[in-house]
């Protein structure tokens, strides 16, 4: 079965919550197509100025994160089992913004820009798959979410900005089209939500946003595994296998990533767990996926044919 969601007032949110009813009920195996809007609820092109003068959906309020679609429930999931989401498909809009310094934060204050900032207004080309600046560099599109996840379990509401285990704002760019994210279900149903559409971003997101743009569609493919119990973001792309972190310090994400990843060969290799970090200090890389997210991420990397 497939379905549509678009952006409206009963699709779109600014938190995650279990509190949150689902706005659609699919049964495993089901496909969702969706229409989603920038993190920042744009309603067109920012080319720059004053924040307060961007145009926004008219479902934005100032408590709001990211412009969330969603929740959707998967019948019959269970807190505890694992949703598979694949990623079908994922094609940018036409237009996208990067912005970097002029806000106090740690990073900016590292970079000597919080008080000067700047704006990248971009045009994208979804066909030839190249953004365009308004000072005509060029770089090549690489389309992904930033936010695919679930709300933890606490009532309440929970900010989109950190990454949990239970996904969220992961950025992490190698979730594009072909590749499919595995997560540990927090609460019964899911309530799974999607939003924050990135054209291009580099591993770590340093400056804070990537080409942040509106999705024309992001199509995902539903089902709930008993067979692969994960305890945080697994992902499987084209030629690899990535297993993310999340914590306060890079240390603590990138034990968290390294923990699934040894977990992850002793289940594919049948090894014991000393064995595993011998093969992984081998053939396992760890990257950056991102510093900015007040829980910073990194992710573990096992390419196809690095270990046979």
């Amino acid at each position: 079965m497939r379905h549509t969601l678009t952006p409206g007032d009963q699709t779109l949110h600014g938190h995650f919550s279990p509190d949150v009813p689902p706005v659609l009920t699919i049964d495993p195996g089901d496909t969702v197509t969706y229409r989603t809007l920038d993190c920042w609820w744009s309603a067109g092109p920012y080319p720059g100025g004053q924040n307060r003068d961007r145009p926004r959906a008219p479902q934005y309020q100032p408590d709001h994160g990211h412009a969330l679609i969603g929740p959707v429930a998967v019948r019959g999931a269970r807190a505890g089992q694992t949703l598979e989401v694949r990623i079908d498909a994922i094609v940018p809009g036409a237009w996208g913004t990067t912005v970097a310094g002029g806000w106090p934060s740690v990073f900016n204050e590292r970079y000597g820009v919080d008080k000067d900032g700047v704006v990248l207004a971009w045009e994208l080309d979804p066909v030839a798959m190249i953004g365009r600046d308004q000072h005509g560099r060029s770089v090549a599109l690489r389309p992904f979410m930033g936010v695919l996840g679930m709300p933890p379990a606490e009532p309440g509401r929970h900010s989109t900005v950190p990454p949990r285990r239970w996904g969220g704002n992961l950025d992490c760019k190698d979730l594009t089209a072909g590749s499919t994210l595995l997560l540990p279900i927090p609460v019964d149903g899911g309530l799974f939500s999607v939003g924050d559409g990135h054209a291009a971003q580099g591993d770590g997101e340093v400056g804070g946003t990537a080409i942040e743009c509106p999705m024309d569609e992001v199509t995902l493919t539903f089902d709930v595994r008993d067979d692969f119990p994960v305890t945080g973001p697994v992902a499987r792309t084209a030629d690899s296998w990535l297993t993310l972190g999340v914590g306060a310090t890079l240390d603590e994400a990138t034990f968290m990533a390294l923990d699934s990843m040894l977990t992850l060969m002793q289940r594919l290799h049948g090894i014991e767990r000393a064995e595993a970090v011998a093969l992984a200090s081998v053939a396992v890389d760890v990257r950056v996926t991102q510093i900015v997210n007040q829980t910073v991420g990194a992710h573990a990397v096992l390419r196809d044919g690095a270990l046979r």
